[in-house]
């Protein structure tokens, strides 16, 4: 065992369910920009390292809803036109290129001379771009997630699962929400990726203890990852160590932002200072809590201190009119989009080379630090949302690939996975675990506000009627049975806290309210069907809606069943 301890990347994929909702600006080009920009350069870096004798031993996230999409046929067909596109984009730009001329001063003032520079990046675009379809079409045989799968198969990384549509889960109404969106999650994962899986993304890393309400017991959620054989999930740093709320969003806020306050089980306990450096059971139960580590984050999260603010990188926000490429470097943080300068892949991705070896370095020195104090090893987990590499910070993917390489030949500190470090370095403590999540202030308030108040009523108001019908059909014929299925399915997908987000950000504001208000619709419809014995025209409604709402295809509409207090209880998993 290593002499410092263990270290991770624990990486979060998530997009909102889009297949088939649109284009550019909003909709299933998200899905084709990070599967072209993350997914497959995380697949090369990851493989390439393999092929050099390295195991990376990522923890990698891949919510329920990103996979079923990133598996769709129609989704991953669509890709392939995308990359098509972006190659007949630069090729355009090289030929329009050639056919400009360098203007001289006397010749028409106003007219666009060749631009060396702009052809030169055109050609490295499409050399860029054709790898990329290349490496999908032959090297992962168009299967994202196969690719992935098979890596986990290796010993190679963890994959986690979250909440089937990355719901919140603190602000479900009813327990049989939390409840579904593990249990279809896990459903799903098994599916995707032939076992069970043992940690778990809580979106947002979002958790709230077990309270009373009413005088009954809600559980916490640790007890519904235990009922369901999850062995562990991470945290916000605040609610490991205690203090102020430093978060990746920013600070200020209350815990109970947002949300009605709990009154919240009493816990006997003293006061005691916590360590992210160390996994901790979440009473009470034998799931493990596993804290961000925050120096490591702010190397990246922080827009003054991250390394993606570096001037030499590609401007994520400027793109060429035309070609709808991007040909500048950030420059200067605080430069207007035309003082931009040529971006220059060559020094990019040098720079990244530097700032990974830079963050090596300080990943050692923080378990040096801990070890010296603390007299034994200690586990570091870095946090982050994978579309941040990549997409957002182009040299991102890069970066991470060449702090595996370093680390790797780090001889006193080992790379794991979190089942291994949970294996190698156990909990010895058990701790109360806050309500919080890693929004900002560490509170519910950019998901639960004024703007978004609206959208929580009616999803309230879904939950019981999912339940009322759960016990309305409990032997239906297969057309009732499709048509719940298919129910379920739009519950699901109204319950995502994608479409709060969006709203609250101001990102996608109306394109969330109509996504939100669409499956709502549709949810309503069908039960008015159903509830008017109408069960042809319930049944070709459902039929229809699946061919736009086609995941989890295996889904029991029962996993909704009434379950106030209980965490453990199962559905009746009879065939329907």
């Amino acid at each position: 065992m290593a002499e410092l301890g263990a270290f991770t990347f624990v990486l979060h994929s998530h997009l909102p369910y889009c297949r088939e909702a649109g284009r550019w600006p909003h909709g299933e080009e998200w899905l084709h920009e990070a599967a072209a920009e993350t997914y497959i350069p995380l697949l090369n870096a990851l493989y390439d390292l393999i092929a050099e004798g390295i195991e990376p031993k990522l923890t990698l996230g891949i919510t329920p809803i990103l996979a079923e999409q990133l598996a769709d046929p129609l989704v991953l067909e669509h890709l392939v036109e995308y990359l098509q596109a972006k190659i007949a984009a630069a090729d355009a730009e090289i030929e329009r290129q050639h056919t400009l001329k360098t203007r001289r001063p006397a010749e028409q003032p106003g007219a666009e001379q060749r631009s060396p520079a702009k052809a030169l990046l055109a050609r490295w675009h499409r050399d860029w771009y054709t790898t990329i379809l290349r490496s999908f079409q032959q090297r992962y045989h168009g299967d994202i997630i196969g690719a992935f799968r098979a890596l986990q198969d290796q010993g190679m990384i963890e994959i986690m699962t979250s909440a089937a549509t990355h719901a919140y889960l603190p602000l479900a109404s009813r327990d049989s929400t939390i409840f579904a969106q593990i249990q279809v999650a896990i459903e799903s994962y098994q599916r995707h990726f032939g076992r069970a899986p043992r940690t778990i993304w809580l979106p947002e890393c979002a958790y709230r203890p077990a309270y009373i309400e009413n005088g009954l017991r809600k559980p916490g959620v640790e007890e519904f990852l235990q009922a369901q054989g999850v062995r562990a999930f991470f945290s916000e740093t605040f609610m490991i160590e205690g203090g102020a709320a430093h978060t990746v969003h920013g600070e200020a806020g209350g815990i109970y932002a947002g949300t009605p306050r709990r009154q919240l089980e009493a816990w006997d306990e003293p006061p005691r200072r916590r360590t992210t450096y160390q996994p901790y059971k979440v009473y009470h139960s034998n799931v493990a809590v596993i804290g961000r580590n925050r120096q490591t984050g702010l190397q990246v999260w922080s827009a003054s201190e991250g390394y993606p603010g570096e001037p030499l990188y590609r401007e994520f926000h400027k793109k060429d009119p035309v070609s709808g490429l991007t040909y500048w470097r950030i420059t200067g943080t605080h430069m207007s989009l035309d003082q931009k300068d040529w971006y220059s892949p060559k020094a990019a991705f040098a720079k990244a080379n530097e700032h990974a070896r830079h963050f090596a370095e300080l990943v050692e020195s923080l378990l040096s630090d801990y070890a010296q104090q603390s007299g034994g090893p200690g586990y570091l987990a870095s946090v982050y949302d994978t579309e941040l590499f990549g997409h957002w910070w182009f040299e991102g993917v890069s970066w991470l690939k060449q702090v595996l390489r370093e680390l790797h030949w780090h001889a006193d500190l080992q790379l794991m996975t979190t089942s291994e470090c949970l294996s190698a370095y156990p909990p010895a403590e058990a701790m109360p675990l806050p309500e919080g999540s890693w929004g900002q202030g560490g509170d519910h308030t950019v998901w639960r506000n004024e703007q978004t108040e609206w959208l929580w009523s009616l999803i309230y108001r879904a939950e019981r009627q999912m339940e009322e019908i759960v016990a309305a059909f409990p032997t239906p014929s297969a057309d009732e049975a499709y048509t719940l299925n298919q129910i379920a399915r739009e519950l699901l997908l109204l319950e995502s806290s994608d479409w709060p987000f969006l709203i609250t950000t101001g990102q996608a504001h109306e394109y969330a309210s109509q996504r939100f208000k669409e499956h709502l619709a549709r949810f309503n419809l069908l039960i008015l069907k159903l509830n008017q014995s109408d069960l042809a025209e319930a049944r070709r409604q459902a039929e229809l809606f699946y061919t736009r709402d086609n995941p989890f295809p295996t889904i029991d509409y029962r996993v909704f069943a009434e379950r106030e207090g209980r965490a453990g209880s199962r559905y009746n998993t009879a065939s329907v």
